[in-house]
């Protein structure tokens, strides 16, 4: 006898994939190119991969005495420490007062998702979120399905093709007192030091949360201090805060999604307490984290030599997409592309926009099959000797024509 399933009223779900991809695979151009991906690429057109993270995945993979037990659910310390001194430096002042802490998470959103149950738990008269980044983050929706009300702010200008470091001001000055600041994608929006003064007296007047997020330090300017510098600023002025670390786009182990979520407090007691917390939370969501990834990971941090190497193949593929956009802005330029270019190589990272208007991008796309998100922010490291004249080709064709339609 047929019983009624207590699925039949369950949706088929949107593929996570997204439409763009989703097109970019029924093509059956041969020249289609897809400049939208999220790893950064070689010039062979495969996810790239760090020399030592090879080399010490073989090592691992061999050695004998690795005891496969469960990890503690707080992650491994060996890892946490090291991620620590990668993000602030061993001698910084928070880690000589023993006041920054973390726990390991999985996959890039697994530090907003600890974090978000936090504050929904612990913080609930702040259950507002602004998020401020270079372009719209996934995180939005996992505060959205904690019960948190988002707002969204982007610090690019498409009217004036640049990234504008006064948005995020704007924002914190209409920040209600409490709320929660989600600050993506800082590095690439230069503050003056009297910029910086002026944000952190406007959050530490309205006592805003901080909420940074660091997807990938060391691939924005190939230095990695730099990449974190900003948190020096929020130390010294005593904020405490939630950091969002991921380590995986930077140590090219993508299918390993290993994070941290650093946590920054006044005192070591504060800290314990909430790192008690944010372990309970965790044991519900994952209880034990995975460990190949933050075993490649520790064995190259805590190596000299192997971290040498390791930041010296981020300063390569930071140069080449230095080069890269160059290369770029330059075959525009000689192709007599209408407008100016400079706002290709001003942006920092493998990620940047191409200043293009939505008419534009559906010319790519349709008429030339190079498919590149709604916004232009394209993936610079998927442009190679062999694709960068049709690409640049393609832009100044896309340009010129929209440009003659205007007329």
């Amino acid at each position: 006898m047929p019983t009624l399933s207590v699925f039949t009223d369950v949706p088929m779900a949107q593929k996570l994939e997204g439409s763009l991809l989703k097109a970019y695979k029924q093509d059956d151009d041969p020249n289609k190119m897809f400049l939208a991906y999220k790893v950064c690429m070689t010039s062979e057109g495969r996810p790239w991969v760090s020399s030592v993270v090879r080399k010490t995945r073989m090592q691992i993979a061999q050695d004998p005495s690795l005891n496969y037990e469960y990890t503690p659910v707080m992650g491994m310390k060996s890892f946490i420490q090291a991620s620590l001194n990668l993000l602030f430096g061993k001698n910084s002042q928070v880690i000589v007062e023993n006041r920054a802490g973390g726990v390991q998470t999985v996959g890039d959103s697994g530090a907003f998702q600890l974090g978000a149950q936090f504050l929904k738990t612990w913080c609930q008269n702040s259950q507002i979120v602004y998020i401020v980044s270079s372009q719209k983050e996934p995180h939005g929706l996992i505060f959205q399905d904690m019960g948190f009300t988002v707002y969204e702010h982007s610090f690019w200008d498409s009217a004036h093709l640049r990234l504008d470091p006064n948005m995020l001001l704007d924002v914190a000055e209409h920040a209600p007192h409490g709320c929660i600041f989600v600050i993506g994608s800082i590095g690439n929006c230069r503050l003056t030091s009297i910029q910086w003064t002026q944000l952190m007296t406007l959050m530490k007047s309205k006592e805003i949360f901080p909420f940074f997020d660091i997807p990938y330090q060391g691939l924005s300017t190939g230095d990695l201090e730099e990449d974190a510098i900003f948190l020096h600023y929020f130390v010294s002025q005593g904020f405490e805060f939630f950091c969002s670390q991921s380590l995986s786009k930077n140590f090219g182990i993508y299918d390993e999604g290993v994070g941290t979520l650093v946590v920054v407090a006044l005192n070591n007691q504060l800290l314990l307490r909430v790192l008690s917390q944010l372990t309970n939370f965790a044991r519900a969501l994952w209880l034990n984290p995975p460990t190949t990834g933050t075993r490649i990971i520790t064995s190259v941090l805590c190596n000299p030599a192997m971290q040498g190497e390791w930041r010296q193949s981020l300063e390569g593929v930071v140069e080449n997409v230095m080069m890269t956009k160059e290369k770029v802005k330059e075959k525009l330029r000689l192709l007599g592309t209408p407008g100016s270019w400079d706002h290709i190589t001003e942006q920092k990272g493998s990620h940047s926009y191409l200043g293009l208007n939505s008419q534009q991008v559906e010319y790519l796309i349709s008429k030339k099959h190079i498919y590149i998100p709604k916004n232009g922010r394209i993936n610079f490291t998927c442009i190679n000797s062999y694709n960068i004249d049709y690409i640049t080709a393609s832009i100044n064709e896309a340009v010129c024509f929209t440009k003659d339609s205007e007329k």
